[in-house]
């Protein structure tokens, strides 16, 4: 529930104005806590009748400097163009450079940025070293927000889940695959969490406490297999077969097989021991059973 993330909260300052580009999951669940917080919140879709719209962003509409007035903060969860170029700085940089009230800045990218580690450890002291394309157009989107000169940081996210977006949907509708790959983890985060994170961020930068870069991230990197097993086991349903990777990766889309191609570890010491944010969900063990309790099962 909003409560349980919003009591872990400290409040925003007084007149706080958070502007969020980028609606979509993630956006909008970071948008409902801060005006729990009571916060003045405008969330960005491209589409007027889209859920969450309170305002327009995208390329061919023209944007209303309106927006910006009396801002204090702003986050773009928006993806980079093909171009490796970030939407929100293309459109919009004079805009955010002249807003006077501005406070914090945050971008939300990927810890695909670091590459392939072969399953060790990253943290923010690892240096990028993106493989996919689209990892490398996030970093270089994070170089073009920390040129800027703006009040920036870059939190980097690994595997977001939540209740509607879980292993409980493709369990259910029988799309599952158990795909064995020895050794290979991933990184998660409850996007709770991610909503959370920002807030108790937001907050932190204004005292002082404000790395450029903070990776976003649960305690237990684990292997898919751990997590479908458990989800079967929560919904009371039986598991598919396990497929060696090397014959499921032949039906693999190009994104899925990208995922499959990196293997890392997430480290979240400095969000979670030295900054001091408590996770809502540790775990995908904890994650999991707070989907499967908004599941809707027909």
């Amino acid at each position: 529930m909003i409560e349980d993330i919003v009591k872990r909260l400290d409040p925003l300052p007084p007149k706080s104005k958070l502007i969020i580009f980028g609606g979509g999951f993630s956006g909008q669940r970071i948008a409902s806590v801060g005006r729990h917080l009571g916060v003045k919140v405008l969330c960005s879709r491209r589409q007027e009748n889209s859920e969450g719209a309170d305002f327009i962003f995208n390329s061919d509409k023209e944007f209303s400097n309106e927006v910006f007035e009396g801002a204090t903060h702003v986050l773009s969860c928006i993806p980079p163009l093909s171009s490796g170029e970030d939407p929100v700085l293309l459109k919009l940089k004079t805009q955010l450079l002249n807003s006077r009230n501005l406070k914090w800045v945050g971008y939300l990218s990927t810890t695909g940025v670091y590459g392939d580690t072969k399953g060790e450890w990253v943290n923010e002291n690892s240096s990028p070293n993106p493989k996919q394309e689209r990892s490398i157009r996030r970093f270089s989107c994070e170089k073009q927000w920390l040129e800027t000169k703006l009040p920036i940081q870059i939190l980097r996210l690994p595997g977001i889940y939540g209740p509607g977006r879980s292993a409980f949907e493709s369990l259910l509708n029988g799309t599952t695959k158990m795909v064995d790959k020895p050794g290979q983890v991933f990184s998660r985060i409850h996007v709770d969490d991610i909503a959370g994170s920002v807030l108790f961020l937001i907050n932190l930068f204004a005292k002082g406490k404000n790395p450029c870069v903070v990776n976003v991230a649960d305690n237990l990197p684990t292997n898919n297999i751990e997590v479908i097993a458990l989800a079967a086991k929560i919904a009371k349903k039986s598991l598919p077969s396990t497929v060696p990777f090397e014959i499921a990766k032949k039906t693999m889309s190009p994104m899925a097989l990208s995922f499959w191609q990196e293997n890392r570890k997430v480290d979240n010491k400095l969000l979670c021991k030295k900054l001091g944010y408590s996770l809502i969900y540790p775990d995908f063990k904890s994650g999991l059973k707070n989907c499967f309790s908004k599941l809707k099962i027909n």
